[in-house]
């Protein structure tokens, strides 16, 4: 049975180091349980925020970032070098400054790579990249990632699948196209909430008062449709890691006081 929590923190700056360091917490225990660990990452300030905390941690080698295999959750389809891709940002925040084992590593592809400017043809690379990941047990093409980092905007998309969006209606493929965002850049690849769903752990991860609404109304069971972030569940857990203003409009958590 999945469960929900919802953990508040004073300010963004709390919230960032203490998610690095229950991050890294899980991943080490779960690579002693079976040997390694899966994660999937996310953009945005405050997942970036956290992987530059995780950077700076005492406590990041005892991650065995061998044995971790990367996915992301969303891309913005811009060249390689263009400083708004998801992957440039992690690898700055993180992952040049430890040792991953570069094939286990699974970036979306830029729109000047392999696929040359034809983000479908990106995206159907991906979807294969997590087939041949999937094992038996997964029971589809999508990997049971163990961890999926996600975020969320103040109208309710999470990753790139935003409301009212084609992306949202998508119940087949694992991993889409995105045109037209109303969030620019303009064009992305995206895992759908289907792919999402396949994460044993979904923590969502916010900062400020403009995500209050969205926050509020996805705790309170609101439709994916209209708020896509309320369909991003985990198979076991869903975890809510906000900060005490994007709290700001649930009556039914400790807040807990400002600094």
């Amino acid at each position: 049975m999945s469960k929900t929590e919802v953990v508040v923190y004073a300010n963004s700056d709390l919230l960032a180091a203490a998610a690095a360091a229950r991050l890294v917490t899980r991943l080490v225990d779960l690579q002693a349980a079976k040997g390694s660990a899966s994660l999937v990452l996310t953009g945005g300030g405050t997942g970036i925020a956290v992987l530059e905390q995780l950077r700076r941690s005492p406590a990041r080698d005892a991650v065995d970032w061998s044995r971790l295999d990367l996915y992301w959750g969303d891309e913005r389809f811009v060249p390689a070098d263009d400083d708004e891709r998801n992957e440039r940002q992690a690898r700055r925040a993180l992952l040049d400054h430890v040792p991953v084992d570069e094939k286990r590593v699974h970036p979306m592809a830029a729109s000047d790579g392999e696929f040359g400017d034809d983000p479908d043809a990106a995206a159907e690379a991906y979807a294969r990249v997590l087939a041949a990941n999937a094992r038996p047990e997964d029971h589809g093409d999508v990997p049971g990632f163990d961890i999926m980092l996600l975020g969320l905007g103040g109208e309710g998309h999470t990753a790139s699948v935003f409301p009212e969006s084609p992306a949202v209606y998508e119940t087949e493929r694992s991993v889409i196209a995105v045109r037209n965002s109303p969030k620019p850049p303009p064009t992305r690849i995206s895992l759908t909430l289907p792919a999402i769903r396949q994460a044993r752990d979904v923590w969502l991860m916010t900062t400020g008062g403009a995500k209050a609404d969205a926050v509020a109304l996805a705790l309170s069971g609101a439709g994916e449709v209209q708020l896509p972030v309320a369909g991003a569940r985990g198979t076991h857990r869903t975890l809510w890691l906000i900060d005490r203003t994007a709290a700001a409009k649930l009556s039914h958590v400790y807040l807990p006081p400002t600094a």
